[in-house]
This record gives structure tokens, sequence and C-alpha cells, in this order.
């Protein structure tokens, strides 16, 4: 009885779990981030080795 009672008043469980949602947010967001530039930076590359191409590079 004695270790499910330190284990709920335990705060060290709660940080590591705030820890984790916060991870799993910044993740998220960076994922959000990074597939909506890639669409544009794709579009960037793409249009820049067609002027190159059309100058004769």
């Amino acid at each position: 009885m004695n270790v499910i009672r330190q284990f709920l008043t335990n705060e060290e469980a709660a940080t590591a779990v705030e820890y984790a949602v916060m991870l799993a947010l910044i993740i998220g967001v960076m994922t959000a981030t990074i597939r909506s530039l890639g669409g544009t930076v794709a579009g960037m590359w793409s249009n820049t080795d067609t002027e190159l191409t059309a100058h004769g590079f």
C-alpha cells in the first residue's frame, strides 16, 4: 500500500508527463511547419531549375 501512496504523491511522474506533452506539441508544430514550407521550397527549386534550363545551364 505504501508503494501506491508514494507513486500517487510523487511529483516527478507529473513532470515527466508534462515534458512528454510539450515534446509532442513541439514535434507537431515542427512537422506542420516543415510540411507547409516543403511545398513552397520544392516549387522554388523547380522554378530555378526551369529558369536555368531555359538559359542554357
